[in-house]
């Protein structure tokens, strides 16, 4: 009887999934795509074969092209208008929703980014897809997990880009088709953006990632984890204590509120391991922790740990190279 239930249930997911259509708003700059929306295209696969991509922009055609390559991805729809200029939500909002009611889309989603942040209710970062209305996030820091079903008819959700891995970006098919931008809202502008600049890898794709938190003691001791990031070919994060502080700039925090990263390699260098950290780099595949506090919660998830003061240890840090580290490159 179990048996037969199984086979009817897999019967009614193939079919299920053979109905859904998903559309998945690209996230990039006009030049390149974000990661994070590779991600989100394999997500999306899970719903079903019918995966298109919006993008939206201004000169974008680049990123259509990137994306027409893409294994998973059936259609490129591309929106050209200077009100996109920025992706302002106002802007993004109507175009979404009028591409999703001219091709009746089952599944609207984007990566758990800021970009992502849709302005409504949606499922967010989901680690997991159980079926086309059956969802699973993190709560509680990510120290509890919530299977969630959605019973509108449209569902959205965003995805957490850690969770999935990213889809293959050659290999692809997609045809292009342009669609009709809505009419500007022209309650908001975009004037222009500054942007930090690095040859360092982004945070959230790094296979290298070093952290620095409160125990750094000042932005200028950051100088030290740069040093490092530079010999690793790694992105430099923080904890949030160190970005309250002001050491360094929000973009960098890592965390709950912050940024979700899984690297290959991750070095905590005077954080504490607060619940809120740990939930944005616990995935890890391996984490090494500097505190000179042996009852730090961050010792409680490192594969290695060296209780120390970072100051004085310090010379241990500056002459680790590449071939010490081999197995993460």
């Amino acid at each position: 009887m179990l048996k037969a239930i199984n086979k009817t249930h897999l019967r009614q997911t193939g079919l299920l999934q053979r109905f859904q259509s998903t559309l998945v708003v690209a996230e990039h700059n006009n030049e390149t795509l974000t990661p994070i929306t590779l991600n989100a295209i394999t997500a999306a696969t899970k719903l079903g074969s019918d995966v298109s991509c919006l993008v939206a922009g201004t000169n974008c055609a680049k990123v259509a092209e990137q994306l027409s390559k893409v294994q998973g991805v059936k259609k490129v729809l591309v929106a050209q208008h200077e009100a996109y200029k920025g992706l302002l939500p106002e802007e993004l909002t109507p175009l979404i929703l009028a591409t999703q009611k001219q091709f009746s889309f089952t599944h609207v989603c984007a990566g758990a980014s800021a970009f992502g942040k849709l302005d409504v209710a949606p499922i967010s970062d989901i680690i997991e897809i159980k079926s086309p209305d059956t969802f699973v996030r993190t709560i509680y820091a990510g120290n509890a997990l919530s299977t969630v079903r959605c019973n509108e008819s449209v569902k959205v959700f965003t995805v957490r880009g850690t969770s999935f891995e990213p889809a293959a970006v050659d290999g692809g098919g997609a045809s292009s088709e342009e669609v009709s931008p809505s009419a500007p809202v022209g309650v908001s502008e975009w004037l222009e953006q500054t942007l930090t600049k690095s040859d360092r890898p982004e945070l959230t794709s790094a296979k290298v990632v070093v952290s620095g938190g409160r125990g750094l003691k000042s932005g200028e001791n950051f100088k030290l984890l740069y040093d490092l990031a530079d010999k690793l070919n790694a992105a430099v994060g923080a904890s949030r204590a160190a970005v309250d502080a002001g050491y360094v700039p929000n973009d960098m925090q890592v965390g709950q509120t912050g940024k979700i990263v899984a690297p290959e390699l991750y070095i905590a260098v005077g954080i504490s391991g607060a619940i809120q950290h740990l939930a944005g780099m616990k995935d890890s595949k391996t984490i090494v922790a500097i505190n000179k506090d042996p009852e730090a919660p961050i010792f409680q998830v490192a594969d290695y740990g060296l209780v120390a003061d970072l100051f004085k240890v310090r010379f241990l840090v500056q002459k680790v190279e590449i071939t010490d580290l081999k197995p993460f490159f």
